[in-house]
């Protein structure tokens, strides 16, 4: 499936020209949190506990900047994207080569639905501008 197929299975694409690619379509940041209080998971599932999450901080880098940024030390985030995810069959979310050349990833998922995904940031940090493509979704490979 191509990416122009995939826009199908995606809404609140920012800017479909830059988004969609041959073999995915990326996906972009709206908002970063940061876990305050922890969740809980039990065995069971009677005791579980969403975290405590509170939005990361934007700052401008230029004065006349259209969009904002978060300036991330190294740490465990939650990443909001633009785009929501309503598929019928799993597609695969990575994170896009240009955030994890600079040693932030979140893990491989494999989705229907797509709320948050979590951002590992490395000891030197990341900054990431409002809107910035952060993941690709691509079609699971058919056998």
């Amino acid at each position: 499936m191509t990416g122009a197929e995939l826009t199908e299975y995606v809404e609140g694409i920012v800017h479909e020209d830059t988004q969609v690619g041959e073999h995915g379509l990326d996906l972009t940041v709206a908002g970063i949190q940061v876990v305050e209080k922890p969740g809980r998971v039990d065995f069971g599932g009677g005791e579980l506990e969403a975290a405590t999450t509170t939005p990361h901080e934007t700052t401008q880098r230029n004065p006349d900047d259209d969009y904002e940024w978060w300036e991330l030390d190294a740490g465990q985030y939650l990443v909001r994207f633009n785009e929501w995810v309503d598929a019928n069959e799993p597609l695969v979310c990575q994170t896009r080569e240009a955030v994890r050349d600079r040693g932030a990833f979140h893990p491989t998922l494999f989705v229907r639905e797509l709320e948050r995904a979590p951002l590992s940031v490395p000891t030197g940090g990341i900054r990431l501008k409002e809107n910035a493509r952060v993941s690709t979704l691509f079609c699971f490979p058919r056998s």
